[in-house]
């Protein structure tokens, strides 16, 4: 077998006759696969043991030699190698064709490569190839032209006027000797001047044929390798037959498509040897090139061949093709062993890092470890021994088990893996019945409940996988969502609601104004019954004397209420007491109001206070984010294990729960809804009087019904008790929110028809009372559409991830620095007065890349290629400035991937990002993942003229594969001012003129179009004059790269932050960049380029550095921006792009131009089995050597890291 290791890189290419003779291991010659009395295979068939080796291990066809001591040698009798069986899986044999065949591929692709080469018709080229035409290959003397196509009828009336001074055949090999004819260099020498005159269609045409000639010159590959003499026939247990269980065979399709090739080989050969007459010789030709072309793609051409139940054969294209092609299938992701599934319930009591398996599957998953250890122990005395103590379930293996598991990790995985947290690591804990347990807290990262969801488990077998496993993914360690940084670990539901309780404050209750000296005086008066969680009491500052008082702090008393001193007990000690949920107390210090001197009135200071709110979701979130800042990884998850422990215990305490007496129904509903009824009937009075229109009628019913419902929401508001339980629910984010409470108490308004207009029929009732039969009716149509909504957009959210994920796969972070002079200038993002996303969002965690100053002071608030973090980048918000350039991954110069400086901060970890880490990926998951959140609705701008604007998950989509957005708006080409805006009545338009300062442009604008610029506004070049979406082709066109990248940019955050959600920048950039890294060539200039090329702007620019050096012009060339998929089939990896779409069309090219795939990203790599190029897998990280410390005495120790000098890599770097 080869070793995927020992190679850099993988090359693709056309195989010569010889080539494929050369891997052969002999000819079939028959079509039998296997005798059906002996089952065993016969003699130069397809399964022949001859050429394909032994079925049987060590064992040759006749059993003349078994055993392994005979390993090698060739069996005299039956001819068959004594060696292993699984050569089946590799060893080629191959067919002699009597008559040579063309490859469908080259000639039915599109375009036609061998139409190309020959410059023919595709047309021309298939009468050829099946026997309908002559083509003339040798013209000689007479009038006849060369590659003219002459039918029976008239080459026979030529070959009797001429006779042998022409030369004209059909078939395949007509074809061979044409290719064979073309001269490579000439031609393409041709093709370069003509390319200098021509223009138009025939140009396009001259630059596909010198773009496919070139090819072949350059690769190496013969034209007539096209025609094929020889196939080789795949190894037998990649195409197996079985016995099924009735006597039946059941085949692989590609037997039955191979046989038929022999079949009809067979019979030409036959015929040939019995010269037979030419019509029956031309016919069995060409039933062999259809045979030939049904085996290597079926169905290309004409009906496909079909097997039993006419259902078409899979060949040879079919087996790599799809989601259960070779490619997605096999390479891609593979079946393993040591794996699980089960169904999941909650385990609270776990820790962060643990997960609960059942004792029977650790039983199964743990065996070769605990067979070992049983051996190792001599608890058993063999292999045999141990294996049937396990399956007999004796009491001594529980407690090997027990000690096999403590320290392995398992991963868990729940399908959709959305993003890199859907699999983490766990220490696995032994629990009984047949459920996964999993932590609460990690619920969130998985979008797990417990309704059923199941998981999958892994177990990391080597010793580095554990290592890996157990530092890079244990569950405890991810407490940041890479998407936006911010925690993805927060309590939910019952956690949230225990801890609102507890921090809630009441007036009045028992024990309130009592002086407590210390934490555990106060759980004391809480179990004796002398004070409530929600007595505010007074603490002394100095029993907790690692919290960060101020000065004048110290020696006080702090007024808080015994549920916040329990609270504070699971915050690490030097974090501040948190007594109000505002950002101060949690960065700051604990407010001053809150303290008061020994000896003062307690009671009457306490009375004089306001009641402080308690602590919801939010802020228990702002908790977790700044205790991350703060404190350790380790010490995080400890205090959210706390937190989760708090929160299930008083949730549990407070015995919150709620009934149908909570649901209060206002007394002035009825009244309300009147109103709304007489409001309605005077707009109807209106419309039959013709004062407004249809559609005003209907804009101003939903109108009103919409203030009704809002009005009974306001009311609403104002009368709900803050403890009734749908409040404390809502208001502390455990469950629910406001809308929900207003469809139960108040009504429940206008809903969706299932045409997606709104029904002016309101729906008055709410759940409370309950609905009418009408009402209900109503209804369904909402609900319905929810169900259909989101399963499509489950399904297209999942497809969108995929692309970006391809698209971006091979962006890792390559060195720390690429030395780039540009950067991008951010400023915050806007849309008309709403700011979007915030100039200090923009710039936390990444480098600047020129210095910052202080407008006013000139102070030097950030140096040039320095990290700014969130005080920086705060300092620099406040002083004004509004916007900064920083280094982006638009400008980055690395190839292949960003730089450290040029990407900023990793926010799963809130530290520099480390070289290796596969940023590409990350950037898709994070745009991919929420893609399920947003909406699928395309919305009307309101009113009855304007277009639609596109939103959501469609317009993500519009963006990434720069389609044409729907409702386009007109940019301007000219920087200038608007002079008129005329109408135009007979067309329905308006015409803008803009005058610029060397030319004047006119825009037609629809009548209908909102206008951007009035009369007198300057307008920048590329600046909107009518509202909607900019067509980013168009805006490349008129503008510059940059232009375009921050348009997207601000686009797709649009889109997400309008939906809630939060993605950082630096994703959205990763993914833009990929989508413009491609050029095209205008002019060659001195270099070897083409003409009309798509090329890697780093690759144009390496042909340009070689001509430069030698003074001569340089080639010109136009940024081209690519949509995902169009990109991630333009990669420079063939492997990568052929796993991706097109396979056939992918594969057919990279063999003609003999691609070299350079094993860059991550999916060549998984492909071929080689341990993917980033994180550990770097070849920096990979081939370290150790290094000789010196003799080291014991007293040493104490300072050992001291003496440890910087290891350095292969390269010599230090790392």
């Amino acid at each position: 077998m080869v070793d995927v290791n020992k190679f850099e890189s993988m090359k693709i290419g056309l195989a010569s006759p010889d080539k494929i003779r050369s891997w052969s291991y002999g000819e079939v010659k028959k079509p039998e696969t296997i005798n059906y009395r002996t089952l065993k295979p016969e003699k130069d068939g397809l399964f022949c043991e001859r050429i394909f080796g032994p079925s049987k291990d060590w064992e040759c066809a006749c059993g003349k030699y078994k055993r392994i001591r005979y390993a090698g040698v060739i069996c005299d009798r039956c001819g068959v190698e004594v060696t292993r069986s699984k050569v089946r899986r590799e060893r080629l044999g191959h067919i002699e064709l009597a008559a040579p065949v063309t490859h469908i591929w080259y000639f039915k692709g599109i375009p036609s490569r061998m139409g190309l080469i020959l410059d023919m018709s595709p047309r021309s080229l298939e009468e050829v190839i099946y026997f309908a035409s002559y083509v003339v290959t040798d013209a000689g003397d007479t009038p006849l032209e060369y590659k003219q196509l002459l039918s029976e009828k008239e080459y026979r009336d030529n070959k009797l006027e001429y006779g042998e001074r022409f030369q004209a055949a059909m078939g395949a090999e007509a074809l061979r000797t044409l290719l064979g004819q073309v001269d490579l260099d000439s031609e393409v020498a041709e093709l370069k001047e003509e390319l200098k005159t021509v223009t138009g269609q025939k140009r396009t045409r001259a630059i596909r044929r010198l773009d496919i000639l070139d090819a072949f010159r350059k690769s190496g590959n013969e034209p007539e390798w096209m025609v094929m003499d020889v196939i080789p026939v795949i190894p037998p247990d990649l195409r197996p037959m079985v016995q099924l269980d009735g006597g039946r065979f059941a085949t692989s399709d590609l037997n039955d498509l191979y046989r038929r090739v022999i079949n009809r080989n067979n019979r030409l050969k036959r015929l040939l040897d019995l010269n037979a007459p030419n019509i029956i010789v031309q016919n069995e030709k060409r039933m062999l090139q259809e045979a030939v072309d049904a085996l290597i793609d079926n169905g290309r051409r004409g009906r496909p061949v079909t097997g039993p139940g006419n259902r078409p054969l899979k060949s040879l294209s079919h087996m790599l093709k799809g989601k259960q092609g070779r490619f997605r299938q096999n390479l891609l992701g593979k079946r393993v062993d040591y794996s699980g599934r089960s169904v999941i319930v909650v385990g609270p009591s776990l820790k962060m890092y643990q997960c609960g398996l059942p004792k029977e599957m650790a039983l199964e998953l743990f065996k070769p470890f605990l067979i070992r250890e049983l051996v190792g122990r001599e608890i058993a005395s063999n292999i045999k021994h141990a294996k049937r103590k396990i399956e007999q379930q004796d009491d001594e293996v529980w407690g090997v088990l027990e000690e096999v598991i403590r320290e392995h990790p398992v991963l868990l995985n729940r399908a959709p893996t959305l993003h890199r947290l859907g699999i983490q690591a766990f220490e696995p804990v032994l629990v009984e019945g047949k459920a996964i347990r999993l932590h609460p807290l990690v619920c969130e990262a998985y979008n797990a409940d417990f309704d059923g969801d199941q998981m999958a488990v892994h177990v990391p077998l080597g010793q580095e996988a554990q290592a890996e496993a157990r530092l890079l993914m244990l569950a405890a360690t991810h407490i940041l969502n890479p998407k936006g940084g911010q925690p993805v670990v927060t309590p939910s539901q019952d956690m949230v609601l225990g801890n609102y309780y507890l921090t809630m404050e009441e007036a009045g209750v028992i024990g309130e104004g009592m002086a407590i000296s210390s934490a555990s005086e106060a759980h004391t008066a809480y179990a004796s019954g002398y004070a409530q969680l929600h007595t505010r009491v007074a603490i002394a500052t100095n029993s907790m004397p690692d919290k960060p008082w101020t000065e004048d702090q110290k020696d006080k008393l702090l007024v808080t209420t015994i549920g916040k001193i329990f609270f504070n007990e699971i915050m690490p000690a030097d974090f501040p007491y948190i007594n109000e949920p505002t950002a101060s107390n949690l960065t700051d210090k604990t407010p001053d109001k809150y303290f008061i001197e020994h000896g003062e009135d307690i009671p009457a200071f306490i009375k004089a206070q306001e009641l402080v709110s308690p602590f919801n979701k939010k802020y228990l979130q702002a908790i977790i984010a700044e205790v991350f800042k703060q404190s350790k990884i380790v010490d995080t998850s400890l205090m959210l294990d706390r937190m989760k422990d708090l929160g299930f215990k008083y949730s549990t305490k407070s015995g919150i729960t709620v009934g149908i007496a909570d649901i209060t129904v206002l007394e002035s509903k009825e009244e309300l809804i009147e109103q709304g009824h007489k409001r309605v009937d005077n707009i109807t009075k209106q419309y039959r009087r013709g004062l407004i229109t249809d559609d005003e009628r209907y804009e101003q019913v939903i109108a009103t019904w919409n203030a009704v419902r809002d009005e009974l929401q306001v009311q609403l508001m104002q009368t709900l008790d803050q403890e009734n339980p749908f409040f404390i629910m809502s208001d502390s984010g455990a469950r629910g929110n406001i809308s929900n409470f207003t469809q139960l108490a108040g009504m429940r308004g206008l809903m969706a028809g299932p045409n997606g207009k709104i029904i002016e029929l309101p729906i008055t009732s709410n759940f409370r009372e309950g609905l009418s039969v009408q009402e209900m009716f109503i209804s369904t149509h909402g609900a319905r559409k929810g169900m259909t909504d989101t399963a499509l957009k489950t399904a297209d959210s999942g497809y969108l991830t995929r692309r970006l994920v391809d698209v971006a796969q091979d962006v890792i972070i390559r060195e720390t620095d690429c030395g780039t002079d540009r950067g991008l200038t951010v400023a915050a993002i806007t849309d008309g007065n709403e700011v979007i996303e915030s100039l200090e969002e923009r710039l936390t965690g990444r480098y600047a890349q020129k210095e910052v100053r202080h407008p006013e002071t000139g102070e030097l608030l950030v140096n040039a290629n320095e990290m700014i973090n969130e005080a920086t980048a705060k300092a620099i918000a406040d002083a004004g400035v509004e916007e900064v350039t920083i280094r982006s991954a638009f400008t980055c110069n690395t190839r292949h991937g960003v730089c450290k400086y040029c990407y900023g901060r990793d926010l799963a970890t809130n530290q520099e990002v480390e070289v290796g880490e596969a940023v590409g990926t990350i950037a898709a998951q994070s745009i991919g993942e929420p893609g399920t959140q947003l909406t699928m609705r395309t919305f009307h701008t309101g009113g009855v003229a304007g277009d639609d604007i596109t939103q959501g998950l469609p317009r993500i989509q519009e963006i990434v594969e720069a389609r044409n957005p729907k409702g386009k708006a007109i940019i301007s080409e000219v920087t200038g001012e608007v002079v008129s805006i005329d109408e135009n009545a007979a067309d329905r338009s308006k015409s803008v003129t803009v005058k610029g300062i060397t030319d004047t442009r006119e825009y037609k604008v629809p009548y209908t179009a909102r206008m951007k610029v009035a009369e007198g506004d300057t307008i920048e070049r590329g600046g909107q004059i009518t509202e909607g979406s900019i067509d980013p082709k168009e805006l490349l066109e008129i503008t510059d790269t940059l232009s375009v990248q921050k348009y997207m940019l601000s686009e797709v955050q649009k889109v997400y932050r309008m939906q809630g959600v939060d993605i950082n920048d630096k994703h959205v950039e990763v993914m833009v960049r990929q989508m413009l890294r491609k050029v095209r060539v205008l002019d060659p200039g001195a270099t070897e380029l083409l003409p009309g090329t798509l090329m890697d702007i780093g690759d144009f620019t390496d042909a340009n550095r070689e001509v430069l050096k030698s003074g001569e012009i340089p080639a010109t060339a136009r940024p081209v921006l690519l949509g995902i998929t169009k990109a991630a089939l333009e990669t420079n990896s063939f492997l990568s792009a052929a796993s991706f779409q097109e396979t056939t069309k992918v594969l057919t090219d990279a063999a003609i131009r003999g691609k070299r795939d350079e094993l860059l990203g991550l999916k060549e790599n998984v492909i071929i089995g080689k341990i993917i190029p980033a994180g550990t897998g770097m070849a920096r990280y990979r081939h370290m050597e150790p290094k000789k410390i010196g003799d080291m005495s014991l007293s040493n120790y104490d300072n050992v890291l001291e003496t440890v000098e910087p290891l350095a890599d292969a390269e010599g770097s230090e790392l």
